[in-house]
């Protein structure tokens, strides 16, 4: 799968697509595939505030449980309540159907922090590494 370019990425493995002051949150095809088979995600309400670094939710699958942390601070405006009966978006499409959440930015400057794809990459082989 190739990773979008046009997205920031953070070390917990969330993208960022931030379009008009909303930033709509994802875990990356590398989170999913650590993951293996997806069995549970639970995820917040619209209207809940949020930190930057902040648990959102939680991920599950058959080895581990994950939490799911915001990338930039706001208010969540909506949330993708499909994923909570069906998570093959997730799997198939982590950057497009399986989106998660969308949050109204309350700080811009906060997405300086984030990374771009070749430091992402970079940061997935440096963890193969280890």
């Amino acid at each position: 799968m190739t990773r979008p370019v046009d997205l920031k990425y953070s070390p917990s493995h969330e993208w960022a697509r931030i379009e008009d002051g909303t930033v709509t949150v994802g875990i990356t095809d590398h989170a999913v595939e650590q993951l293996g088979d997806l069995v549970f995600v639970d995820l917040p309400e619209p209207g809940t505030a949020i930190a930057r670094g902040a648990a959102f939710g939680e991920i599950e699958s058959t080895k581990s449980a994950s939490e799911l942390f915001a990338p930039l601070s706001g208010e969540i405006t909506e949330v993708n309540s499909g994923l909570v009966d069906d998570l093959e978006p997730l799997a198939a499409d982590p950057f497009g159907a399986g989106w998660m959440i969308k949050i109204s930015i309350s700080n811009p400057e906060e997405a300086s922090e984030l990374i771009d794809l070749e430091k992402y990459e970079e940061l997935i082989s440096s963890e193969e590494e280890h």
